[in-house]
């Protein structure tokens, strides 16, 4: 083997920095520039998340038109009707907890897999319309599928260079799900004398079995299971046992609850999702009971504010992305529809900036719980009320959680440049 003295070594160092290879110079550049767009597998991976969150926009979009004929058929009232949003947050839960050591098993494309079976199972138990009870678990089944979906789904996205676009656009099909949803549920539950409201739930489980099939394409390189590490031999020297992955996924969990940015970004999502699902899930049973409208007519209406937020999402990504958050929210967050459209798509990019790509996954996981809680409370709370007070209550109720919505936004620090240069690409 060759040998350097020390002194060569430094002269070696000393020449190669003073006088760098002309060739090496001529190669750098001529070198092309680093293409910005996506490669067709990852353009592949962004359409499949994408429809993965239209279908849970037709599922989520679609319980207010049918609220008002569940109540009628299962002969309950609005107190009890509500209970499909604690079912819904309960999904959520115990996916944001389950999440983290599922993910020391499973790599992503299984993730995947997983939360599109669970909704196809959901809305297969659906369909033939089931005791109260089991309809109401099926929203539990749902939800926790889409936690997995939504989870891993925004966690991938976020880091392709652009990420506010794309981001933009998953989210974009989400309100396109939540607004084609409305029109075939009130159109299948207002076909014929008596109301079969149920069958519409063989349009997602139809669609949901298309995502089980397009995620398993478009992510089939990862989905596998994952191999446990085997000691490296620096643990071995060290007299150091590898930690088990339950620690592992404890030790995400710890760290991501001690960042105070997830509890801040959390704190919008609560009160957002809050007023959205609050308004989306009760505004057709506040039509036909307090406006007297037609029940088989009054179910199309949350179709509006869902076309607004699609349109939103699709043409404000750009503009809310070049100005300064805080000041985009002073203006935009007050208003409902189109101006509400690209937050839900802005939150999850400001939040992708401000966590550590090694807990982004389990912080997101903990912002969708955060964000379900407001968006089952709220319905929950408002359902209460309504049910001695009337549905009028809906008005204040509204009004509330977009001022909250509003207020809370202003804490929301602005990402750094150094938080996560990996995100900060356009």
């Amino acid at each position: 083997m060759a040998t350097v003295t020390q002194t060569d070594a430094r002269s070696e160092t000393f020449e190669l920095r003073r006088s760098p290879s002309p060739t090496r110079d001529v190669l750098q550049d001529n070198e092309p520039p680093r293409s910005s767009k996506p490669s067709t597998s990852q353009l592949l991976k962004i359409f499949s998340a994408g429809f993965s969150f239209f279908v849970a926009g037709v599922n989520d979009g679609s319980i207010g038109a049918l609220v008002p004929h569940i109540i009628r058929d299962y002969n309950v009232t609005t107190a009890i009707v509500s209970s499909v949003y604690g079912a819904n947050f309960m999904g959520w839960f115990f996916g944001a907890f389950s999440n983290t050591h599922l993910c020391q098993f499973f790599d992503l494309g299984s993730m995947l897999t997983l939360g599109a079976v669970l909704q196809v199972i959901a809305h297969a138990l659906r369909s033939w319309k089931p005791p109260f009870p089991l309809f109401t678990i099926t929203f539990w089944l749902a939800s926790l599928g889409q936690a997995y979906q939504d989870t891993h789904g925004n966690t991938y996205v976020s880091g392709v260079r652009g990420s506010h676009r794309w981001l933009a656009f998953i989210h974009a099909m989400y309100m396109a799900g939540c607004l084609v949803g409305p029109f075939v549920a009130t159109g299948v539950a207002s076909a014929g004398s008596v109301s079969r409201w149920y069958l519409f739930y063989t349009f997602p489980l139809g669609i949901g079995v298309l995502n089980v099939a397009f995620v398993v394409y478009a992510f089939w390189d990862t989905l596998r299971l994952k191999r446990k590490q085997a000691p490296t031999e620096r643990t071995l020297e060290a007299d150091e046992s590898p930690a088990s992955r339950n620690d592992d996924a404890f030790s995400l969990m710890k760290e991501t609850l001690k960042n105070k940015n997830v509890w801040l970004i959390s704190l919008f999502f609560f009160f957002f999702l809050g007023a959205t699902l609050t308004a989306s899930g009760w505004v057709v049973e506040y039509l036909v009971e307090v406006r007297n409208g037609d029940i088989n007519q009054m179910g199309f209406v949350p179709a509006g504010f869902s076309g607004g937020s699609l349109l939103g999402r699709l043409f404000l990504a750009e503009p809310t992305h070049r100005v300064p958050n805080i000041i985009a929210a002073s203006i935009a967050i007050s208003l409902l529809g189109f101006f509400m459209g690209p937050y839900f798509a802005t939150g999850i990019s400001v939040g992708s900036k401000l966590f550590n790509p090694r807990v982004q996954s389990t912080a997101l996981a903990f912002v969708f719980v955060f964000a379900q809680l407001g968006g089952c409370l709220f319905p929950i709370i408002t359902g209460l009320i309504a049910a001695s007070a009337g549905v009028s209550i809906l008005q204040p109720v509204l009004c509330a959680l977009l001022v909250a919505t509003s207020v809370s936004w202003l804490f929301v620090p602005m990402p750094k440049e150094g938080d996560n240069p990996t995100l900060h690409q356009e």
